[in-house]
C-alpha cells in the first residue's frame, strides 16, 4: 500500500538557508573572525594600520631591490694617498715634469721629488705669488718651468739637481706703464718651444719662443763638472788636514754636496722670438683696383683664406648691413645688435709635423713641434703656422697663416690628441668636428641637443 500520492521531487530551500549579500565571500573568511569582528571605529583603525605595513614593505622591497642592482655595478677603486708634502704657504698650481712635482706658492715656486718623498727645494727670490704653471722635461735631470704670477709676468725657469736658475722675465719692461700681461702660456711636450698670449691696452697677440735646450744643457753640464771638481778639491784638502788615509778620502760621496751650490753662477742663453701672432683684423671694403690686383696677391699666396682678397666694395658691404638690419629689424631690437671687435683671447696648440704642416724641402723630427695651431675668440677660421722660420725674419712682421681650415660657425674651443694627429673643434652651434691632421679631412661630424654651448673639449 503506498500512501503517497504525489511524485518524487527535491524540496526546493527554505529563505532562511539563502546566502546573504555580505556573505558570499564567506568560505575567504577565518572562522575566528565571525565572533572576533571588531567594532568601529577599532576597523578603521586596524584598515589604516595594514595600509602603513604595506607601504612600509613596498619601500623595502624597492631599497632591497636597488642594492642589489648597485652590487651588480663596478665600484671605483678608492685611492689613499702614499705621501703628502707640507708647504708653509698656499698652493695656487702644480705641474709634474719626470719625478717631480713642481708647485706654485702664494710666495714662489716649490719642488718636491716624488722618487723619496723627502727632497723638497723651493724659491722664492722674488716674493711673487704663482698662480699658472707648465713644465717639461728637457733630459740630463734638466726641466724647464713656465710660470706666471698676479701681476701678469711671465718667468721661464730651468730646474737642475734641486736649483732653480731664473733665465728671463719674458714680457718684462722697463716701463710699467708699457707692460703687458701674460694671460696664457703653453709649453710644447719636450721644451722646444713656448708661447704666451699678451693683452695691452686695447689688443692682444701671442709670441712663441724658441728655447735653446741643447746650449742649456751643454752649459749645465759643464758648469756641473766644474763645480764637482772644486768640491771634490776642497774635500781632498780637508781630509788630507785631518790625517785620514787615502782609502776614506776616495769614499765621500759627491751627491751629498749641496745642490744648490752647483749652479749659482750659470748664465744660460735667452729664448728666441721666432714669431708674433696677431688677431684678425675685421674684413672691410677692397682696397684693390680690379681683378687683376686681386689675384696677384693670391698668386703671392697673401691671405689667403682669410677672406680679405675679395672684390666687395665699402659701399656695396654697407648696402648688405642696410637690407639686413631693415629685414630683421625687430629680431635685432629684441637682442640688440653687436659690434665687430678685434678679439682679445686665442687657444694654441703646438702640432707635430703632418702632410698639411709640410714646407717646402721641410726636414722634421717626428717628436719635435713643427707647427703651431691658433684660433680667436669669434672668428671661424683655424690657423695653422709653420715654426721653422728663420731667425732672421723679423718677428713683429704681419704674419699670414700658412694653412687656413674656415669653419661653418665660431670656434668656441678645440682640443688636440697626444699623438697630435687628431684635431677636435666645436663651434658655437654646438656642433663638434674630428679632423684628421695627418690626412687633412674630417673623421666625424656631431651635433649636440639645441640651445646647447661647449665650453671645452678633452681627448681621453
Amino acid at each position: 500500500l503506498n500512501p503517497r500520492t504525489h511524485s518524487l521531487k527535491i524540496p526546493p530551500p527554505s529563505e532562511k538557508d539563502w546566502l546573504k549579500e555580505d556573505e558570499e565571500d564567506f568560505f575567504l573568511l577565518d572562522p575566528d573572525q565571525k565572533r572576533d569582528v571588531l567594532p568601529q571605529p577599532f576597523r578603521m583603525i586596524n584598515k589604516l594600520v595594514m595600509q602603513v605595513f604595506e607601504s612600509a614593505m613596498e619601500i623595502i622591497e624597492r631599497r632591497e631591490m636597488c642594492r642589489e642592482a648597485q652590487k651588480l655595478k663596478v665600484q671605483p677603486q678608492k685611492c689613499f694617498p702614499t705621501a703628502e708634502f707640507q708647504v708653509t704657504e698656499r698652493a695656487n698650481c702644480l705641474a709634474v715634469s719626470g719625478k717631480y712635482i713642481f708647485v706654485g706658492l702664494s710666495v714662489g715656486l716649490a719642488a718636491f721629488n716624488m722618487g723619496d718623498f723627502k727632497d723638497a727645494y723651493a724659491w722664492d727670490a722674488a716674493k711673487t705669488e704663482i698662480c699658472a704653471i707648465h713644465a717639461s722635461d728637457l733630459g740630463n735631470k734638466c726641466h724647464v718651468l713656465l710660470a706666471v704670477d698676479e701681476m701678469g709676468l711671465a718667468w721661464l725657469f730651468c730646474f737642475h739637481k734641486g736649483s732653480f736658475l731664473l733665465i728671463k722675465v719674458l714680457n718684462e719692461v722697463e716701463d710699467i706703464s708699457q707692460r703687458s700681461t701674460c694671460v696664457e702660456v703653453v709649453l710644447s711636450l719636450g721644451g722646444d718651444y713656448a708661447g704666451i698670449l699678451l693683452q695691452g691696452n686695447t689688443k692682444a697677440w701671442l709670441e712663441v719662443y724658441q728655447l735653446p735646450k741643447d746650449s742649456w744643457l751643454t752649459e749645465i753640464e759643464k758648469n756641473t763638472g766644474a763645480a764637482e771638481e772644486l768640491a771634490c778639491s776642497e774635500r781632498r784638502s780637508h781630509c788630507s788636514s785631518e790625517h785620514t788615509t787615502s782609502s776614506q778620502v776616495g769614499t765621500f760621496l759627491l751627491q751629498e754636496l749641496p745642490a744648490s751650490a752647483i749652479q749659482d753662477n750659470v748664465e744660460l742663453d735667452p729664448p728666441v722670438l721666432l714669431l708674433t701672432v696677431r688677431p684678425p683684423k675685421p674684413i672691410t671694403g677692397t682696397t684693390f683696383n680690379g681683378p687683376l690686383d686681386a689675384l696677384k696677391e693670391v698668386d703671392d699666396g697673401s691671405m689667403f683664406g682669410l677672406g680679405y682678397n675679395h672684390l666687395i666694395k665699402a659701399s656695396q658691404w654697407e648696402l648688405q648691413e642696410a637690407i639686413f638690419c631693415s629685414t630683421y629689424q625687430e629680431y635685432l631690437e629684441a637682442e640688440g645688435v653687436i659690434k665687430e671687435e678685434i678679439p682679445r683671447y686665442a687657444t694654441f696648440h703646438f702640432l707635430l709635423p703632418s702632410r698639411i704642416l709640410a714646407g717646402p724641402e721641410m726636414k722634421a723630427r717626428p717628436d719635435i713641434p713643427a707647427g703651431i695651431g691658433v684660433h680667436w675668440d669669434g672668428n671661424h677660421n683655424f690657423c695653422f703656422y709653420l715654426l721653422n722660420r728663420s731667425l732672421e725674419e723679423n718677428a713683429d712682421s704681419d704674419l699670414k697663416p700658412d694653412v687656413v681650415w674656415p669653419c661653418a660657425a665660431p670656434i668656441a674651443c678645440s682640443a688636440v690628441s697626444s699623438c697630435s694627429r687628431y684635431l677636435a673643434l666645436a663651434g658655437e652651434d654646438a656642433t663638434i668636428t674630428i679632423w684628421d691632421k695627418h690626412l687633412g679631412y674630417p673623421l666625424s661630424v656631431t651635433a649636440i641637443l639645441e640651445e646647447r654651448f661647449i665650453r671645452s673639449i678633452y681627448f681621453l
